[in-house]
């Protein structure tokens, strides 16, 4: 079945970075874009970036743009998230995603904490 499970959240102070992981398992991973969301308390979930099959295409929501960048690893059926100059609003609950034949599986979710 498909499994996706992310790793790499934690405490991080302000203006410090993050590299976020999601190890795909159950599914030709070579084949699905992947993508990251994150939720943060009280707010709806939104899209952060997002990575074509390839990793030749890459794509970001406008809440961390320029401060973020995703990147796949087809070989060890790994996305990747890496997040710098951190603020206090980028708190939440971060969560990798793909989409296969029209459902949408995700993660359980890392939790990052922005914060002095």
């Amino acid at each position: 079945q498909v499994q996706l499970v992310e790793s790499g959240g934690g405490l991080v102070q302000p203006g410090g970075s993050l590299r976020l992981s999601c190890a795909a398992s159950g599914f030709t991973f070579s084949n699905y874009a992947m993508n990251w969301y994150r939720q943060a308390p009280g707010k709806e979930r939104e899209l952060v970036a997002s990575v074509s099959n390839t990793g030749g295409s890459t794509s970001y929501g406008d809440s961390m743009k320029g401060r973020v960048t995703i990147s796949r690893d087809n070989a060890k059926n790994t996305v990747y998230l890496q997040m710098n100059s951190l603020k206090s609003e980028d708190t939440g609950v971060y969560y990798c995603k793909t989409r296969i034949f029209r459902y949408d599986y995700w993660g359980q979710g890392t939790q990052v904490t922005v914060s002095s």
